[in-house]
């Protein structure tokens, strides 16, 4: 009887040694809301990043890295596959030649 005792005892003690509560996450944050439909989005020239400016904008400058890219018109570029890596680039009608932003090969441009 007297172990039944010693065994109840132990067990009111609490939690073994070490033991310690998993500590809970706050929930994520919610996404953020959409941009009013006033504003596009461009990748940067230079780093890649993903830039948001106004709609009429000329000209946008990255707050990574700091280049000013053009900000050109769905009606006022021409595409091509980059000679080297193929990757598709976008360039401003009129020009005779185009970087690739991934490789840094210059592709040129033909005349159609």
């Amino acid at each position: 009887m007297h172990s039944q005792q010693t065994e109840k005892e132990e067990d009111d003690e609490g939690p073994p040694p070490g033991w310690q509560p998993i500590p809970t996450h706050p929930p994520p944050p919610p996404p953020p809301p959409p941009r009013p439909s006033g504003w596009a989005q461009m990748v940067c020239g230079s780093c890649r990043r993903l830039l948001s400016y106004p709609r009429g904008a000329k000209h946008v400058k990255c707050s990574c890295c700091q280049t000013v890219n053009i900000v050109l018109e769905g009606d006022q570029v021409g595409q091509v596959k980059c000679g080297s890596c193929a990757v598709l680039l976008m360039y401003p009608y009129g020009a005779s030649q185009v970087r690739c932003s991934s490789c840094r090969f210059v592709t040129e441009i033909g005349v159609c």
